[in-house]
């Protein structure tokens, strides 16, 4: 024989119906039926308010991120040394890129956090600053290394050549 087919229970409980207008056990001492819609508006905006305080905090959260990853990039920048070779150029494009992209998921990146009761704006701010501190960074190491063009002699094949100020000949014009 199956398991469980064919026999009956040994016992089973009667519960009340919930919904029946006298119910058979008392209300437990401090609870009251009169005023549910209070306790639950109450309740209700209780976890709207708690909702909206840890969106805010999750924001700045968010929002400092990028911090950690700007301290982290300066000592693997420091690691890397002021030679140019492969690792210190990766290094350099990556701090550099991670900005970027940063930039261009701003939007993406809050929006868990949108809501008409939670200003976003501040966080915003402070994650598009720290992101621009990383890529000022990216930038001080380029120039670091010398692969920006910040000297005259970076730009001589541009330029054209010098005029002769002076000229020097014998007592006999040439012309």
């Amino acid at each position: 024989m199956e398991k469980g087919k064919g026999l009956a229970r040994r016992w089973a409980v009667e519960l009340p119906d919930a919904s029946s207008s006298s119910p058979a056990v008392p209300d437990p001492p401090g609870f009251t039926r009169s005023a549910p819609d209070a306790d639950d508006a109450a309740g209700a905006r209780q976890r709207k308010d708690s909702e909206t305080a840890w969106k805010a905090q999750k924001a700045w959260e968010v929002a400092q991120a990028p911090f950690k990853n700007l301290m982290m990039m300066g000592f693997m920048m420091w690691m890397a040394g002021s030679t140019v070779h492969l690792f210190s150029i990766g290094i350099t494009f990556s701090a550099l890129w991670q900005p970027l992209n940063a930039f261009r998921s701003v939007g993406k990146v809050f929006e868990p956090f949108k809501d008409p009761r939670v200003d976003t704006i501040a966080p915003k701010l402070l994650f598009v600053a720290l992101n621009l501190a990383a890529m000022g960074l990216g930038v001080w190491k380029l120039n670091t290394l010398g692969l920006l063009p910040t000297n005259p002699s970076d730009w001589v094949s541009s330029l054209a050549p010098a005029r002769e100020v002076e000229y020097a000949g014998g007592g006999v014009p040439l012309i």
